[in-house]
């Protein structure tokens, strides 16, 4: 919800502040104070926050405010890729429009600080094509063409680690109030949590202080891996608060002196880190589901969804998986995928369907690793589920055995499913050409900078042996 916002808050009249609605929660934790900074923040291709910092009184004069279109032709490293767009180096302005409805409180700050995202516009006001925000309202919008509304919820799996200072030291878990390191095998310990509960604590401080609601947290399978659980929602706010909640965790982590990181597969020896993504779709007049037929059984759209996902989330992978760590996750028998099979309450399984009642009937996909934007993985499966649902596209028989016996069909590396989405047209289109053209230079050219490094694996086993 929002609600007018007080003059104070804002800044006085002299300042030249303009009346605009903020968030209760936002209200609520200012409690009459004054906003001191503001943090203009967007997602980059690779989910890196980047944007202005500024004294609020020069925010809300509503000055238009600019930012570089070369932040979105970065890699991870934050070397530049070559992107065939037309004078792409004359690295020409993108205009910052704010969402206020986004904006929220930045509570480990000293200053009084608001943080509000942004979406990107072209001087002449049209939506940027490779801005992440809009790639996935582009595909709501052909949802909402059709008098659908997409639901999801995604699951944030991640670890606390040991600072690591030295890129070449291995990971290890941190130490917990016991004195000891964590260890894996505690899926769903409570002692497990709290083991960490200094940080645990420090989450659920931030998150209310940002609205940010907290479905469930519970300790995962690996040693200091914990998962959060978000309500049900719109995408494009459950994609801002993941957004969100990366930074909110890392910070309550370094008060600790430890990490959080949301790598695919941060420890060799542990099971990888996942943001499984719960889908469903609803008629925009009744507010129903159309996952059910009338008798309450599954419907025609509850099928045609999961056959889209199995046949086209093959061409997605590299957006669900954008990193070569990415791929040492998605192994036989690590409480990942390797195929795109579905089944009911089958964790084995690409694509599951859990245990429910009619009205909360879903489609959990899987394989979207922790290390995603989350704006893009969610516009990537919402793509794949339409195309399912528009095409009539056909699942096949769901399975009651483990997925991990099957063959593998998912891709094993960047380059394989970078070569799978360039060649599908159909889902480029609806995602957007000129995004589609942005993301495969930033991913090739990603993969040419990791040849360029040598492995401890390689000086272990080759240096003397070949």
């Amino acid at each position: 919800m929002v609600k007018p916002a007080s003059p104070y808050p804002l800044g006085r009249p002299s300042d030249g502040a303009q009346s605009i609605e903020l968030p209760d929660a936002l209200h609520e934790w200012l409690d009459s104070r004054r906003v001191e900074e503001v943090e203009c923040v967007v997602s980059d291709i690779v989910g890196i926050g980047r944007g202005k910092t500024m004294p609020a009184r020069k925010f809300f004069r509503a000055q238009r405010m600019f930012l570089p279109s070369s932040i979105f032709y970065q890699t991870i490293t934050g070397n530049y890729a070559e992107v065939d767009i037309p004078n792409a180096w004359t690295e020409s302005d993108l205009v910052l429009v704010p969402d206020y409805a986004t904006a929220r409180a930045v509570p480990w700050t000293s200053d009084v600080t608001m943080q509000v995202i942004h979406d990107l516009q072209t001087q002449d006001g049209l939506p940027v094509g490779f801005a992440p925000r809009n790639v996935l309202k582009r595909v709501i919008k052909l949802y909402n063409d059709k008098g659908w509304k997409p639901v999801v919820a995604p699951e944030l799996e991640f670890y606390l680690t040991k600072r690591n200072i030295n890129p070449d030291d291995p990971i290890s878990p941190p130490v917990g109030r016991s004195g000891r390191r964590g260890v894996s095998r505690q899926a769903y310990s409570i002692s497990g949590v709290d083991e960490y509960e200094k940080v645990v604590d420090d989450i659920y401080d931030f998150a209310e202080a940002q609205g940010l609601e907290i479905d469930t947290l519970m300790q995962e399978g690996g040693a200091g891996q914990l998962e959060i659980n978000l309500n049900h929602g719109d995408p494009v706010d459950l994609a801002d608060q993941v957004f969100l909640f990366k930074r909110t965790i890392r910070e309550a982590a370094l008060r600790h002196d430890c990490y959080a990181t949301f790598m695919a597969k941060p420890m060799e020896d542990q099971p990888g880190s996942a943001m499984h993504l719960h889908q469903s779709v609803v008629d925009m007049d009744t507010g129903a589901n159309i996952f059910n037929g009338a008798d309450g059984l599954p419907s025609e759209h509850f099928y045609h969804f999961i056959g889209g996902q199995q046949t086209l989330l093959h061409s997605v992978v590299c957006i669900l998986a954008p990193y070569v760590n990415s791929y040492r996750r998605l192994v036989p028998d690590a409480s990942a995928p390797i195929n795109l099979e579905w089944g009911t309450d089958n964790r084995s399984t690409g694509i599951r369907v859990p245990v429910s009642d009619p009205q909360a009937r879903r489609v959990e996909n899987r394989v979207v690793g922790m290390d995603a934007n989350p704006y893009l993985a969610m516009a990537a499966c919402l793509a794949c589920g339409y195309l399912g649902m528009t095409d009539k596209i056909k699942a096949r028989e769901s399975i009651e055995t483990e997925a991990y016996n099957l063959p593998r069909s998912l891709p094993v590396g960047v380059i394989e499913a970078l070569d799978l989405y360039e060649n599908n047209d159909q889902v480029k289109e609806l995602l957007g050409q000129t995004f589609s053209s942005v993301y495969s230079a930033i991913k090739r050219e990603e993969y040419k900078e990791f040849l360029r490094v040598i492995s401890p694996w390689e000086r272990e086993h080759l240096l003397l042996n070949v």
